[in-house]
């Protein structure tokens, strides 16, 4: 069931908008990428991980910011076209 909570700013949007295509660009290079190539492997494990944290603070920022409410089993997602956010149960 999903529940409209909220809006954000076309800024706001555009800034997780990137985030979530470049983290999807990394879970698809990691799905090629093998270890062997060590250094190239290292730095795609960093970035993987710097861009998740910016992912997660940046719902953390908004949720705080406009006092979305969530549930233990619920997670928030944004329509990027209308810039409505939701709660997913």
């Amino acid at each position: 069931m999903k529940t409209k909570i909220g809006y954000v700013t076309a800024e706001e949007r555009d800034e997780i908008q990137s985030l979530f295509e470049r983290r999807n660009g990394l879970s698809e290079l990691a799905k090629i990428l093998t270890p062997d190539n060590d250094v190239l492997y290292q730095k795609l494990v960093k970035d993987m991980g710097e861009t998740g944290t910016k992912f997660q603070n940046w719902w953390d920022r908004m949720a705080a910011q406009y006092q979305w409410q969530g549930t233990e089993n619920g997670h928030w997602e944004i329509n990027f076209e209308t810039c409505e956010i939701f709660l997913s149960e």
